[in-house]
């Protein structure tokens, strides 16, 4: 049972204070309350998208705990919404809060294709697979939109190059044509996010994100597509889905994934504050006891920054939780593995041979 005061429609239940900005906050909360008194719609939970214009696309990624080099992301924000979404905390570094504004205020790269092409193609460059969305999704609302993923997975074509995807959105199949080409020589890999067979855990975990049945669906239809897919069964909050871990892995082999992973949710920076705000709102019976187990796992903290130990926990449930993963993979993925994909064809082409066919 949701409390009243639920904000329908989205995860953050509040704008929390930007640690980089001074006053701005305080200046708003006298706005609001300005509106209130004299009866004036104070927010009207619309979405903004707001261009911005970086002077470079791909990030260099040296946390040890990620499984990535290189990221790229179109978008910053995103208005799926999940809770637990440990990017809410870049969005401070634009000047907004890690709350509601990260789902209210979207901010879209029309250049990110141009940037991305320029830096592929530099003499210098050594192909190694650059991930999209390695913070905010690539295929969230704005990209129905705006396409900037597409164009860049036309790109990533052109030049031969790898790529991987990361998404719990349904969208990615629009694209289709372009990862069947990118899957002839190896080129693309994609993650989907699954967090949940619960469609009610879903609505208020993540939500505006597709049903459970329409990832799962996508997951399939990549598969059959030739296109490799790595289930990201992430984050697993104990108390919440914790007891999914073997239906889930079930599932997500069922419709063709190839290989399987998980993270232990831990509540970095803002984050802490907004899920212990939504939980109280969305979860009120279990509160207490789901930020226990979390804490639990973190050394009695929310948090934990520690590399090789942030995404993993310790304790008694983090160490329940490995064993069942290590249960679901040798249950349903023995046989099963994820490629390395081709990074060898970017030379070729850059070089000419390739042109030669």
């Amino acid at each position: 049972m949701t409390s009243k005061d639920h904000i329908k429609g989205r995860g953050a239940q509040q704008n929390v204070h930007n640690r980089f900005v001074q006053d701005v906050y305080e200046t708003r909360a006298d706005f609001l309350e300005f509106c209130r008194v004299e009866g004036e719609e104070a927010d009207n939970n619309r979405t903004q998208y707001i261009p911005v214009f970086p002077k470079t696309i791909i990030n260099k990624v040296s946390s040890p705990d990620i499984g990535m080099s290189l990221s790229m992301n179109p978008y910053q924000g995103c208005e799926h919404g999940c809770i637990y979404c440990y990017a809410r905390n870049t969005h401070e570094f634009w000047g907004y809060s890690a709350g509601l504004d990260f789902e209210r205020r979207i901010l879209i790269k029309k250049d990110a294709p141009r940037l991305l092409e320029a830096k592929i193609k530099y003499k210098k460059w050594k192909a190694r697979t650059i991930v999209l969305s390695g913070n905010t999704d690539c295929y969230q609302p704005a990209e129905r939109k705006f396409k900037i993923t597409r164009e860049c997975l036309k790109v990533f074509l052109k030049y031969r190059h790898p790529v991987g995807i990361i998404t719990k959105n349904a969208l990615i199949l629009r694209d289709l044509d372009l990862l069947r080409e990118l899957t002839k020589d190896e080129l693309v890999g994609v993650n989907i996010s699954v967090t949940s067979l619960s469609e009610e855990t879903r609505r208020v975990l993540e939500p505006r994100t597709v049903s459970i049945k329409k990832r799962l669906e996508t997951i399939r239809i990549l598969s059959e597509n030739k296109i490799p897919v790595n289930a990201m069964l992430a984050p697993i909050i104990p108390g919440i889905n914790s007891h999914e871990i073997m239906n889930l892995a079930k599932a997500v082999s069922e419709n063709g994934a190839c290989s399987v992973g998980f993270t232990v949710v831990r509540l970095n920076g803002a984050i802490g504050q907004i899920f212990t705000d939504w939980i109280h709102k969305t979860m009120p019976d279990k509160a207490n006891k789901v930020l226990n187990q979390i804490a639990s796992c973190h050394g009695g903290q929310l948090n934990d920054s520690r590399f090789g130990i942030r995404t993993k926990g310790e304790g008694k449930i983090a160490t329940q939780l490995h064993d069942l993963m290590r249960m679901a993979k040798r249950t349903y993925f023995k046989e099963k593995s994820f490629p390395t994909l081709n990074s060898e064809l970017h030379e070729a082409y850059k070089t000419g041979q390739l042109r030669l066919f």
